[in-house]
């Protein structure tokens, strides 16, 4: 593209690749979850940049990795050096013994060491310090979640000046938690640096507005709508909620191909036709996958006419393995799922089958397709994109969603899915147990609803509206530069 063309440049904690070393030797992994599902598609070949961590040491030269990977992706990436002092303070001690707990309302996890705020605001400027490297004044810098908050502070301590907006993927917490925070005073300072704050959900925003006005005097909120007006100290700082979604065509369509309907098919045969309930989550406390597995023990003991009839597929992708929480949390969902198969268990019949591992996205589609529900039940979650990814994959148009009211999916699924209190284990069970008999055309009815609005609101929506918002632009100002077989080159 033209040398001095206005980017888009996002900027996470993460690239969307990692480096592993084999040996002597370092290899590029693509990146998993929800950011890299949602923007990597939007950037590709629009001549966008990205900058994060790749997961290396601060001793390896990044260089020749990030440009071979550069080219086969369509955008340009732009690693951030951290040593493994940053990242045990910044990431394992800020970020997610401090943050994540917190704005999940799972205070008794926090642990509020000094030192990692310390480290944190110094990773913030390293991170400051790449994007003024890399970026002119007059490109667009989107910095996503919760471990970058003080990115525009450290750029304006700099004397850096760039456009930028920030998006909190996770949800943010009512005043009466957020006051708990330290560096409850650093942090709310630090957002407003921002140029716009965007949020999941409408009470996301609520919740922040009201710690600014608690805690920020002379700011002020005004206006209605999707975006509001924060005035104060001479600035005016836009505040918004822009629930983050998918890409539904996308979706779909793999869903509707051949070799979808024969993996699907290999599935369900593997299960003896039987019907499915699908849990699909990453290893955290916040998914509430314990109190899945004692609902789906309160199920089989409640409606034992259900047994032999349905199996719940629960897939756990690992996650922070080394930490000794998660471990434990690792083998008491082991227990759990060994002591319901051992009270329930036929021959020929299991009713939870655990899966610890990633799936590909062939696997993920087929399950998406063959289960006849969907049991998406997190204690706390910012948005759940698994709620989504069901809905589009569901070609027959009949399938079930039970869902957390606790999920950011809720706000916009609501007339559609099953809504459930995920710590009401009995409640859960009614829940599956309601959508197990649900007449084929009231889950066609609440299907349709679901669909269209994942269609209407996707993830070029979600791009388009932040980029709108923030800087008055859209994503077709962004167009694409070349055309490139991404499902080839990614893998």
């Amino acid at each position: 593209m033209p040398k001095n063309a206005v980017r888009l440049l996002v900027v996470s904690n993460r690239l969307p690749i990692s480096l592993k070393r084999d040996g002597d030797e370092w290899e590029i992994e693509s990146g998993k979850g929800g950011l890299v599902t949602a923007m990597a598609p939007v950037l590709r070949n629009r001549g966008g940049d990205w900058i994060g961590w790749p997961g290396a040491g601060s001793d390896v030269d990044l260089g020749p990795y990030l440009a071979e990977y550069s080219k086969k992706a369509g955008y340009t990436l732009h690693g951030v050096n951290l040593t493994e002092d940053d990242v045990q303070g910044f990431y394992q001690g800020f970020s997610n013994e401090v943050i994540w707990p917190l704005f999940h309302d799972v205070q008794s996890r926090c642990n509020f060491a000094p030192e990692y705020f310390k480290s944190y605001y110094d990773v913030n400027g390293k991170f400051a310090d790449v994007i003024a490297q890399v970026s002119t004044p007059d490109d667009y810098v989107w910095v996503h979640d919760y471990h970058l908050m003080h990115v525009a502070s450290r750029l304006k301590e700099k004397g850096e000046t760039r456009r930028t907006g920030f998006f909190l993927h996770i949800p943010f917490p009512p005043l009466d938690i957020f006051l708990k925070l330290p560096w409850r005073h650093q942090v709310i300072r630090a957002l407003l640096d921002f140029d716009l704050v965007g949020f999941q959900t409408f009470r996301d925003r609520r919740n922040f507005l009201q710690c600014v006005t608690t805690l920020c005097k002379g700011y002020k909120p005004s206006g209605r709508g999707p975006v509001v007006q924060i005035r104060g100290e001479g600035r005016v700082i836009k505040a918004g909620y822009f629930p983050i979604s998918i890409d539904y065509k996308d979706f779909s369509s793999q869903a509707r191909t051949r070799a979808a309907a024969e993996l699907g098919d290999q599935v369900h045969d593997a299960f003896r036709r039987r019907d499915l309930v699908l849990g699909a989550d990453r290893l955290d406390y916040s998914k509430g996958i314990p109190e899945r597995l004692e609902a789906m023990r309160m199920l089989l003991t409640k409606y034992p006419e259900l047994r032999e009839k349905i199996s719940l597929v629960q897939v756990v992708v690992p996650s922070r393995e080394k930490v000794p929480e998660y471990q434990n949390m690792k083998r008491r969902i082991e227990s759990l799922v060994s002591e319901i198969n051992g009270e329930f268990s036929e021959p020929g019949w299991v009713p939870v089958y655990y899966i610890f591992r990633n799936l590909d996205r062939n696997e993920l589609v087929a399950y998406y397709r063959t289960s006849k529900v969907a049991l998406v039940t997190p204690l706390r979650d910012g948005m759940n994109l698994v709620a989504k990814e069901y809905c589009a994959c569901n070609v027959t148009g009949d399938g079930v969603l039970v869902l957390s009211e606790f999920a950011g999916a809720a706000a916009q699924l609501q007339r559609g899915a099953l809504l459930v209190n995920p710590h009401d284990v009995e409640g859960v069970a009614d829940a599956i147990y309601r959508g197990y008999h649900m007449s084929l055309d009231e889950r066609r009815s609440r299907m349709h609803k679901m669909q269209t609005t994942i269609r209407k609101f996707d993830i070029y929506w979600w791009v388009d509206s932040f980029l709108k918002a923030a800087f008055g632009k859209h994503l077709d100002d962004f167009p694409p530069q070349e055309v490139v077989d991404y499902h080839t080159s990614e893998g």
